[in-house]
Formats: structure tokens, C-alpha cells, sequence
């Protein structure tokens, strides 16, 4: 598998005039071109608009001016991002005849700022509605460490195009897991922020009180930096109005020796596979984690989730299910027009578990600064995998692969996917999570972690 330059030494690189902006790009281009029908991670490529960008860029290093600290660097959205110019897919057919975005979403403008250019848009599940990025319009994206195997989702293309080295970063939506899942499973980072940190304005939402954005990529530098250029209020987006930036790039090397962390215990330890089990347990010893909690009614906050998924899900689609359902992907669909008929007092019940579980949540965090806990209960599934064995039960796979990640998007916890590879193994996820707008410190234990110290 090849890969590409970290984005901090590229950008370095091309301001350093060591190498142009165009020719880099241009490599991109080429390796989207030769991989493109194997892994199916791109729906979209926007040649001509990033050549425009690359040749800016390479100009205003000419004359003297600093682009920004991504110069050059290319990098891929989901396709539930507005790009001006092209119609939103959010992985649906149905869209296809809707007119073109007039302007780009506030965090693509953020990262072009920076200098980032950007190459195309990328597969989804359709709405954002799955965990497998196995698409009915737009096909499969395969899993680029062993194609007869899931990338994940909803952002699969987003993880596999950065695990397959077409581009060292991307963005995606995480709603349930949507990020951490596909980054999970294809052995790449994966950043849930705190929910409102990062502007949805141009984002083609799922749910809106449970959606947020973020970035993946392969290193965790170059992920501390695009978080960081995208950070700002947006009045655009009515919950990312408040906060000023936090920047999390300097926590890198500030240590751990004063993080209280634990391990997340009960639901979170339940059916793992010896994998993915072996590889916490060196973890927590890599950390020297000893102390373990537990959030309480997990398993009752889990279904809160879903029904809160389903109602708002279904309540935004239910126009276009009423007028043409069937240009829906079949599962799609289903799942659709089940939430269309859960009852209100359903939802409202839902929101009330949702804040007591909130609030009991945050009591954790007054005596611990960071959790440990798996991302997937498995590593990448075969392509035709369609039930995952739990403590001696049988559940559905796909909205299972979300065990883990679903109670903590629930409450809008920040999240930080990393991916541990031992040598000749499918890659395992583990996920670092803090109290609300504590970024930073996921950042930090994830540097004392190192992505290559773990098991191998």
C-alpha cells in the first residue's frame, strides 16, 4: 500500500519550494486515477478546481507570501459537504437532480485558507444512514488493508482513501460513530469533536442533534493541525456560535504524567473479539491504566440513541419517502420509514434518558480526564458478514458495529479514534474520550501513546 507524505512535511516542502504545489497535485491525481475502480472511495474528482488552487498556491510562494500551514496538501470530503459547483450527493440518488452548492462549506473554506486543496468528494452510505459504506447507487468502498473486507461507516471512502494513501487527510460526519467506525476499521485516526465544535453549516445533515464533523488521517500530527485551522464560531451553524478556538497542536508534547485516565468498563467491555481485547489490555499496560469506571444504563442510553436517531432521521427524509420511495437504497429506506412511525412520546422519553445520562456522565469526568474504551467490537468484517456474535448472542452487523461509539455521540462527547497496527494483523481501533471541549487532552494521551509502540 503506498503513502503519501505526511501533510506537515509536504506543506513544508512546497513553501520551502523544495517541491511545487501542481506537482504534488498532479501525483494525487494520478494515484486516484490508478486505484479509483479497486477501492471506490471517490464519487467526485475536482481536477480542474485543485489545479487552479495549486497553481495559486505555487504563485503566492513566488512573490513572497505564506500560504498557510497546509500549502499544498491534498485532501477529500465526504459527499455530504456542499463544493461550490457540484451537486451534494450525501450518497443518494435522489439528489443527483438538485442544484449545484453555490458555495463551499464553512469547513472546506477553512482548510483552503490554510492552503489545503482540495481533490473530490468521497462515498458514503446513503443519508449517512450505516456503518459499511456499501452504497446501492454509488457501489462499495472496500477495505483498502484486505478488499474482501468493510471499510466501515458512514465515512468509508473518507478512512479508506487516507488507509489506501490517496490523500493524507479528509473529513467526514460522525452521527453515531460515522467517523470512527470507518477509521477504526481501516487503521487510520478519527476525531469526533465536542458537538458544536467544528461549524455543520454545509453539511447535509442526518440528525441534527447528534451530527458533527471531523477529520480523519494518518498522522495524528497532521490531524492536531487540520482540527485546529477548522475551529472558530460560525454563525452559520446555530450550535458552533459560542466558543473561541482551542488549539490542540501544542498538546502533543505537553505529556500525561498529570491526566488522571481510566479505563470505560461494563458495556464497553462486552463482546469484544481476543484481538481487539489484546490490544487494549496493551494499552491500558502502555499507559499503566489500573482504574476502571462505569457510565451508568448504557445499554438504556444506546436505545435512546437510536430512537432519537430514527425519529429526526426519518422527519427530514419524510417528504421525499412520501414522493418517491423507491430511489431509496433499500435499507435505507426500511430504517427510514420505522422511525416514521415511532411514537412522539417516544422521541420525548428518549431526550429526558438522553439529559439524565448527560449529566451523570460529566460527574465521571470531575475525577478522571480521559476514558479508554475499544472503537468496534471487531476488525474489519467480510464484505458479506451480516450478523456479529456478542457474549453468545446474535445481533444484526451493521448497526452493531456502533456498540461502542453510539452512547458517546449520544451526548456529544469529544472522541479520538486511534488506530493500532501489529505486524501481519487487520488494524484495531481504541478510543480516548474526554469531557466536553477537552480536546487537547486526547491529544495528549494519544502522543504518549504513539501509534506504533502498542503490541508490535
Amino acid at each position: 500500500m503506498t503513502q503519501p507524505p505526511d501533510a506537515l512535511p509536504l506543506a513544508a516542502a512546497v513553501k520551502a519550494r523544495q517541491l511545487s504545489a501542481s506537482t504534488a497535485l498532479e501525483a494525487t491525481l494520478a494515484a486516484i486515477a490508478q486505484r479509483h475502480l479497486a477501492l471506490n472511495c471517490f464519487t467526485q474528482v475536482t481536477a480542474d478546481r485543485a489545479r487552479s488552487q495549486a497553481q495559486t498556491i505555487d504563485h503566492s510562494i513566488a512573490v513572497g507570501q505564506d500560504p498557510g500551514p497546509l500549502a499544498g496538501v491534498p485532501f477529500a470530503v465526504k459527499n455530504l459537504f456542499d463544493i461550490e459547483g457540484l451537486t451534494t450527493l450525501a450518497g443518494a440518488k435522489l439528489n443527483q437532480g438538485n442544484p449545484a452548492a453555490a458555495q463551499d462549506a464553512t469547513v472546506i473554506t477553512r482548510l483552503q485558507q490554510t492552503g489545503a486543496v482540495l481533490v473530490g468528494a468521497l462515498n458514503m452510505d446513503e443519508y449517512a444512514y450505516g456503518f459499511v459504506t456499501i452504497n446501492a447507487h454509488f457501489g462499495t468502498t472496500p477495505n483498502p488493508h484486505d478488499p474482501s473486507r468493510m471499510a466501515g461507516g458512514s465515512s468509508g471512502g473518507s478512512a479508506a482513501a487516507v488507509a489506501a494513501g490517496l490523500v493524507p487527510f479528509t473529513l467526514g460526519s460522525d452521527t453515531n460513530g460515522s467517523i470512527r467506525v470507518p477509521a477504526s476499521l481501516c487503521g487510520v485516526y478519527g476525531l469526533k469533536p465536542t458537538y458544536g465544535r467544528l461549524s455543520r453549516a454545509g453539511a447535509f445533515l442526518f440528525s441534527s442533534s447528534l451530527d458533527h464533523v471531523g477529520p480523519l488521517a494518518r498522522s495524528l500530527a497532521d490531524l492536531a493541525v487540520v482540527y485546529d485551522v477548522m475551529q472558530g464560531p460560525d454563525p452559520a451553524d446555530p450550535v458552533c456560535t459560542q466558543r473561541p478556538p482551542a488549539p490542540v497542536t501544542a498538546a502533543l508534547t505537553q505529556g500525561i504524567d498529570d491526566l488522571r485516565i481510566a479505563q470505560l468498563g461494563g458495556h464497553f467491555e462486552r463482546g469484544m473479539e481476543p484481538l481487539v481485547r489484546s490490544v487494549l489490555t496493551d494499552v491500558l499496560h502502555t499507559l499503566e491504566v489500573t482504574n476502571r469506571v462505569e457510565f451508568p444504563e448504557t445499554h438504556r442510553a444506546r436505545a435512546a440513541a437510536y430512537i432519537i436517531t430514527a425519529c429526526e432521521g426519518s422527519q427530514l427524509h419524510l417528504e421525499r419517502l412520501r414522493q418517491d420511495p423507491m430511489a431509496f437504497d433499500p435499507a435505507t429506506r426500511d430504517r427510514f420509514l420505522a422511525g416514521a412511525m415511532l411514537p412522539a412520546a417516544w422521541y420525548v422519553q428518549a431526550q429526558r434518558l438522553r439529559r439524565w445520562y448527560r449529566d451523570r456522565v460529566r460527574e465521571i469526568f470531575q475525577h478522571y480526564d480521559v476514558l479508554i474504551a475499544p472503537t468496534t467490537p471487531c476488525v474489519a468484517p467480510p464484505l458479506d458478514q451480516t450478523t456479529l456474535e456478542i457474549d453468545g448472542d446474535t445481533y444484526p452487523l451493521r448497526p452493531h458495529l456502533g456498540f461502542y461509539t453510539q452512547p458517546l455521540s449520544f451526548i456529544g462527547l469529544p472522541v479520538l479514534s486511534v488506530p493500532i497496527h501489529r505486524p501481519g494483523q487487520l488494524p484495531v481501533g481504541i478510543q480516548l474520550i474526554a469531557a466536553p471541549y477537552q480536546e487537547a487532552k486526547l491529544f495528549r494521551v494519544a502522543a504518549g501513546l504513539g501509534i506504533g509502540r502498542v503490541g508490535g
